[in-house]
């Protein structure tokens, strides 16, 4: 079975930092892309960074680009997201995901979100003003 599971979200003061972690196994993790996407109540899921299977290429939402920042670790199957400079804004459930195996994005990712197949269960960041 894969399994991606997100940690490190919390409750941090606007203009401070979080980085969350996601952890995949059941899949040939340097195979695929990761994708982060994050849900305020009664709003629509939104893309916010990808990266694709080696690294190579990374890509922001502009909300978030030249404040957040994606990386991964293969050997240790992880996808990080380096959070700085928080808003309030940023106030959302966040998950991370992983396009499906016969996905045409299995290697480099996409922000169209209905392209990812496997998905965490989120991590919950809070900024507070």
């Amino acid at each position: 079975q894969v399994q991606l599971v997100e940690s490190g979200g919390g409750l941090v003061q606007a203009g401070g930092s979080l980085r969350l972690s996601c952890a995949a196994s059941g899949l040939t993790f340097s195979n695929y892309a990761v994708g982060w996407f994050r849900q305020a109540p009664g709003k629509e899921r939104d893309f916010v960074a990808g990266i694709s299977w080696n690294g190579g290429s990374t890509f922001y939402d502009d909300s978030v680009k030249g404040r957040f920042t994606i990386s991964r670790d293969n050997a240790k199957n992880t996808v990080f997201l380096q959070m700085d400079s928080l808003k309030p804004e940023d106030t959302a459930l966040y998950y991370c995901a992983a396009p499906g195996g016969d996905s045409w994005y299995r290697g480099s990712g996409t922000m169209r979100q209905n392209e990812y197949k496997y998905w965490g269960q989120g991590t919950q960041v809070t900024v507070s003003s």
